[in-house]
């Protein structure tokens, strides 16, 4: 099994501790996100950071019906979040998950290089969600690396799809690895 399983099941523990310190009137304010309230991003995270992650590895796509759900309208949305990452780790775990290639708009992608970028989703669109209700968003340093060379690894690529902004300015050579992907993809840490 691929390595980035771990640092995924480690930032989809700290996004459903994030959701689950929400309140319902913090889902009706601005998020970082330009555009976007917290409801829009907590909906954006719980979409592709858990449902997609899941159809991800099963090779299947995402039902329309999913795709227009407001999930925040549930009063359990974070224990509903949490049992979808958990569900998608679980197809992550098996070991046919990281064969071949998954489709991504009519492109394959090697299997690996899918829930790379699928860790960044959750890693950076759980920053986003906790710095827009006032929280921390906390990795382990080894996570933090390995989201920090993901970020490297696409970061011209996402900026050319509007994904990320330019780096946001310096950041100190010995800031924690997770700053530092932060501020590459844009993000004001």
């Amino acid at each position: 099994m691929n390595t980035i399983h771990r640092h995924l099941a480690s930032c989809a523990a700290e996004a459903a501790r994030v959701t689950r310190g929400l309140t319902p009137e913090q889902l009706a304010g601005p998020s970082v996100c330009a555009d976007w309230t917290v409801r829009e991003l907590a909906n954006h995270l719980v979409l592709y950071s858990a449902h997609g992650l899941e159809h991800r590895a099963l090779r299947t796509e995402l039902p329309a019906e999913t795709v227009a759900r407001d999930f925040t309208a549930d009063a359990d949305w974070p224990e509903q979040y949490a049992a979808q990452l958990d569900r998608a780790l679980a197809a992550w775990g098996k070991p046919e998950a990281w064969e071949g290639e998954v489709d991504m708009g009519g492109s394959p992608v090697p299997a690996a290089e899918m829930a790379a970028m699928l860790l960044l989703e959750l890693a950076l669109h759980g920053w986003d969600l906790a710095r827009s209700t006032g929280r921390e968003f906390e990795v382990p340093e080894e996570t933090g690396e390995c989201v920090r060379e993901v970020v490297e690894r696409y970061a011209e690529m996402y900026r050319q799809y509007d994904g990320f902004d330019e780096p946001a300015g310096e950041v100190a050579a010995d800031a924690p690895a997770f700053t530092r992907a932060v501020a590459l993809s844009g993000r004001r840490p």
